[in-house]
């Protein structure tokens, strides 16, 4: 779409929708108007409801619509008070009280209080309550642990565990603790996702498919108000469509530059902004059918890349070679005495041979583009080649995000097809979220799961969950890297990559930074 086009189809047809948008419809092309941010996004949406989304592209936008009982401290992962101003834990860590703020109101008018928090966890956790139906939610496991939720009154709400949950305060912080209008939720049922409303610093005003999310200042806002008048989220799945938008002034603020693009953006007209954080980029192998059922040719797989070209030639060194499934950013649990797989194509050779996997044939799912992918096309196309070289023929289907995510999130053999390999990157706020959804045997997807390789081990299941319930993170941290050591050797996942996130801004915005969470924090924001 031309600048020109989005400008009058963008601005005209948000009529209404913000002061902002209304009075600046008609300026010349040359830049976005003042007090509108305008967001370059890697992909469009798949819901606006928390409860229901599962990517980082999405959370960027939910952030600014919802908040959580607990928020991440600004820099960091630790958790601060959020909608809740305090809380308390019973000594044997199974209850968690909350005492809410008071006077706050969603966007609808709506008051929220103990009974809202109520109704949010109970519509994800309970299959019987009447709103189950407005899922599915494919996330609820962050909350697993919950038994009971009570509104002790109007401003106490009290959670009951199953068992104590070390990552339950930072989960409540993740997106899918998110607070939504109870309701929103009962006036829209399953459409609710397309009509947000929660307590955020903005309010939500349009969503026209794959042309942009328009959000507006909520000056009902019970804390400061937001520093911008309104935010347009348009989805750029091109990454060289977004980097032109970006130095033509048709967008102020593109995420996830492509490395390859990053000197193409001089100060003081622009501004780079980098942040590391929890993040890894590898592919799922298949372990149930294929070549990659026998763990000899997974190893293979993973001497087989030349995973140091990656980073340094694709990533423009960007990124670090991963050595496991959990990042180092969790400095405190990461098991920095692993060491990963070298680029070794004469011992992928021997592994290949010893497996009696010479030759085999191959399919390998690849993404356009999506929310922490890097340059997933470029790097597929090395990693075929790389495999091609020690004799493994891997065929490449590519797909638009979210038809990726719903090919690959049911499982590699979805639907009866067989699907060796593809494409994950994953961005998580706990070192038990990625292994916990991604690696236990009861995560397999047709048990609602995150699992699509297939991949079990019973000790690896058993050191996870001993490793949530634990109090003692020094215990924790011990846990973990007996689970990274196991996941090491039994390569069920190619470990390739682990990445420094960034984003660039023009001149005419301030007060941006990035969040070691990967979220896309905007309320201090300015646009002039």
């Amino acid at each position: 779409m031309t600048q020109s086009n989005w400008t009058r189809r963008g601005f005209f047809a948000a009529t209404g929708a913000t002061v902002a948008l209304s009075a600046f419809a008609q300026k010349l092309l040359a830049a976005t108007p003042a007090g509108v941010l305008v967001v370059g996004q890697v992909a469009e949406p798949k819901s606006l409801d928390p409860a229901a989304d599962t990517a980082v592209n999405d959370f960027r936008i939910l952030v600014n619509l919802y908040e959580g009982l607990t928020r991440y401290k600004p820099g960091t992962l630790e958790v601060g008070p959020g909608l809740a101003e305090s809380w308390s834990i019973s000594d044997d860590g199974t209850e968690y009280t909350f005492k809410l703020r008071p006077g706050v109101k969603f966007h609808d008018g709506s008051d929220f209080d103990a009974e809202a928090v109520k109704f949010n966890f109970d519509r994800m956790l309970d299959d019987k309550h009447p709103y189950h139906d407005t899922g599915p939610f494919p996330l609820a496991f962050f909350f697993s642990s919950v038994k009971e939720t009570t509104a002790v009154d109007s401003h106490t709400v009290k959670f009951t565990l199953k068992q104590p949950y070390a990552p339950f305060l930072s989960n409540l912080a993740y997106p899918t603790g998110l607070i939504v209008s109870p309701a929103m939720v009962k006036k829209h049922g399953k459409d609710f996702g397309r009509h947000p409303s929660g307590t955020g610093p903005f309010k939500f005003v349009e969503w026209k498919s794959n042309e942009r999310v328009v959000i507006d200042r909520f000056d009902g806002y019970w804390g400061e108000k937001a520093g911008t008048q309104a935010v347009i989220f348009r989805p750029i799945t091109d990454a060289n469509t977004r980097v032109a938008e970006m130095l033509a002034g048709g967008i102020d603020l593109m995420v996830e530059v492509p490395p390859t693009s990053l000197s193409e953006f001089k100060p003081p007209k622009f501004t780079i902004e980098e942040q590391a954080g929890p993040h890894v980029w590898f592919l799922i192998l298949n372990c149930k059918d294929g070549p990659f059922k026998d763990k000899r040719v997974r190893q293979a797989a993973n001497y087989a890349i030349n995973k140091k070209a990656i980073v340094n030639d694709v990533l423009e060194g960007t990124a670090e070679v991963a050595a496991g499934p959990t990042p180092p950013a969790f400095a405190w649990a990461y098991d920095d005495k692993l060491e990963p797989y070298p680029y070794d194509p004469e011992k992928a050779k021997a592994l290949l041979k010893e497996a009696g996997a010479e030759g085999a044939e191959l399919t390998f799912y690849v993404t356009e583009g999506g929310s922490g992918m890097l340059d997933p096309i470029a790097m597929g196309t090395a990693i075929q080649a790389d495999l091609a070289a020690v004799g493994l023929k891997a065929k490449i289907e590519t797909f638009e995000w979210n038809t990726f995510l719903g090919k690959v999130n049911p499982g590699l053999d979805n639907k009866g097809s067989h699907v060796d390999m593809a494409e994950m990157a994953w961005m998580t706020n706990d070192p038990d979220t990625l292994p916990y959804l991604a690696l236990r045997t009861d995560a397999w997807p047709d048990k609602g799961g995150f699992n699509s390789g297939y991949y079990s081990n019973p000790e690896v299941d058993k050191l996870l969950e001993e490793a949530r319930t634990s109090t003692d993170q020094a215990k924790r941290a011990e846990l973990y890297k007996k689970m990274q050591q196991i996941v090491h050797d039994d390569a069920p996942w190619v470990f390739v990559a682990n990445w420094k996130q960034n984003a660039v801004t023009n001149d005419k915005v301030e007060n941006f930074r990035l969040e070691p969470s990967f979220l896309l924090q905007l309320h201090d924001v300015v646009k002039t």
